[in-house]
């Protein structure tokens, strides 16, 4: 199967998916908010297995989303946006950038203070989210800008897992943690042999998901990990890689984004909770998604550029490229999966949800108003193209 086939394929199926995500969001704040709010809330907190619904949302279901997100970097890595090494500077430069600057206005603001861990919300960026918005504009959009947002999207969220097991783990068990390393090498090691078998390798990424949910490094990195043991081949619709991929899109995009948001959105508004945009979490959380981001991803594409790393791909110009690092502030999931690993008290899960989703709904919002108002009004050339290979 052709690369941009699977693209195209992607970006249609990420369109419905963003769009679901929104329905599910307002869905469960309206529940929330309703006179069955509390009994919509139980719901989450039944216990299942010793632990709770929402446990293993958070922690199991979502290993099975980062599978899919290390698939999806392992392509392009190899015959994707990222296998040539120029090309691929701009969208990790991007990346790097839409990281590192939220994340500096929010520790710059919270240094020393109980709301400090939380540094790594604004980095994130929900690719379902960002990528439907952008598909909201239709054929006017140029292939490489929707290649280089989902690049940079994919590259975010690795650099948000690496932040997860970093500074999110908690108490390591050295002993469970060898256990799930001494699996991942029998993993690599089925590669080089050449085992072209799914069965094994999800048997035993499972074992590994239990023994690194015991080891204090947050279980959902495991996803990634297992990803890259999978053998890619030639990247072929017939690699396990790719069969595995296109399995997982539609369960992830359906089922498992649409689980997580409408467990994790459920927040109850207070009178005043407006207010929570107001405290140095807040700021920090706002200015990083709606500021930090299109501004650290703006700086470190034009170093990137101008010192002749890289080149601004053919067919967009400076103005788009901003409207996708506007869209970049869309934090969403992968910023309320990092709230949660990062406070312990309600009081700022809940202010930082808040803010994540008034946050995320701006982005979209000033993205899609820029990027209406710089594309060109008719298709560009590249649309036929990419229809016919679709």
């Amino acid at each position: 199967m052709k690369p941009i086939s699977l693209f195209t394929d992607l970006l249609n199926n990420e369109r419905t998916a963003g769009m679901l995500l929104v329905i599910c969001t307002i869905i469960s704040l309206l529940l929330a908010n309703s006179p069955a709010g509390e009994a919509y809330l139980a719901v989450w907190h039944l216990p299942m297995a010793g632990k709770y619904f929402e446990y293993w949302i958070n922690d199991g279901l979502m290993a099975i989303f980062f599978l899919m997100i290390g698939l999806e970097l392992e392509r392009e890595i190899y015959i994707g946006e990222l296998s040539d090494r120029k090309q691929a500077m701009l969208p990790i430069m991007a990346a790097f950038g839409g990281m590192l600057v939220p994340a500096g206005i929010h520790m710059l603001l919270n240094h020393g203070t109980p709301t400090a861990s939380g540094a790594g919300i604004p980095m994130a960026t929900d690719i379902a989210f960002a990528i439907g918005i952008l598909a909201l504009l239709g054929d006017r959009v140029p292939l490489a800008l929707k290649v280089f947002l989902t690049a940079l999207a994919v590259i975010d969220d690795l650099g948000a897992i690496f932040t997860i097991a970093i500074f999110y783990s908690t108490g390591i068990d050295w002993a469970y943690l060898g256990g799930a390393m001494g699996i991942l090498l029998i993993l690599f090691i089925m590669n080089r042999a050449k085992v072209m078998n799914l069965i094994p390798y999800l048997a035993l990424g499972v074992v590994m998901w239990y023994l690194m949910l015991h080891s204090g490094v947050h279980a959902t990195v495991t996803g990634v990990l297992v990803a890259f043991a999978i053998p890619f081949g030639d990247g072929s619709r017939k690699s396990i890689s790719a069969r595995l991929q296109h399995f997982l899109h539609r369960p992830v995009s359906y089922v498992i984004l649409p689980l997580f948001a409408l467990a994790n959105t459920g927040i109850v508004l207070e009178s005043d909770w407006f207010d929570h945009l107001f405290t140095l979490n807040g700021y920090g959380i706002f200015l990083g998604l709606v500021v930090g981001k299109p501004l650290g991803i703006g700086l470190f594409c034009l170093a990137t550029i101008g010192l002749g790393v890289s080149t601004l791909p053919p067919g967009i110009n400076w103005k788009q490229l901003l409207g996708a690092a506007m869209l970049a502030g869309i934090g969403f999931t992968m910023s309320i999966f990092i709230t949660l690993l990062a406070f312990d008290d309600l009081e700022h899960v809940v202010s930082s949800k808040t803010t994540i989703l008034v946050s995320s709904l701006l982005a979209a919002v000033i993205g899609f108003a820029w990027l209406r108002f710089v594309l060109p009004h008719r298709p560009p050339a590249n649309a036929a193209v990419e229809e016919e290979a679709g």
